[in-house]
């Protein structure tokens, strides 16, 4: 059986990174370390089946923040069981909205924002039990 670890977005300031998931999206720090050989800061968040992992280079080539496009890949994808609460909750957070919320009725609703490197993050809500 495949079960998912964890996902990882590359960051350019762990600290900023760290107070956007925690303050902003209401993530929980699990914990936060470096590894010199690697250069790497790390830190990983809790989310339900499985972890996301910020990682900070610390030497080599500068971060590139990606452009956002279409189809917004890679991303992180959360489930909301309430749309108009996560949009209040953006809305009120000041997360930058990148496109929606969408719409294919009956079957589900999604929007996606973006983290202060780009990384994009979709929110859907499921509609139909067929999807869930």
């Amino acid at each position: 059986m495949t079960r998912n670890d964890h996902v990882a977005f590359e960051v350019a300031d762990m600290d900023a990174a760290l107070e956007f998931y925690t303050q902003a999206l209401g993530m929980r720090l699990l914990f936060r370390s470096s590894n010199v050989e690697v250069g790497e800061d790390y830190a990983f968040l809790e989310l339900e089946g499985g972890n996301l992992e910020l990682i900070q280079r610390l030497s080599g080539p500068p971060f590139e923040r990606p452009e956002i496009k279409a189809p917004y890949c890679p991303h992180l994808a959360l489930t909301t069981t309430d749309m108009a609460a996560t949009v209040q909750m953006i809305e009120d957070k000041h997360v930058p909205l990148v496109k929606g919320p969408l719409l294919v009725e009956g079957e589900e609703t999604w929007l996606y924002v973006h983290d202060p490197d780009n990384n994009v993050i979709e929110y859907i809500q499921w509609l139909s039990q067929d999807h869930r």
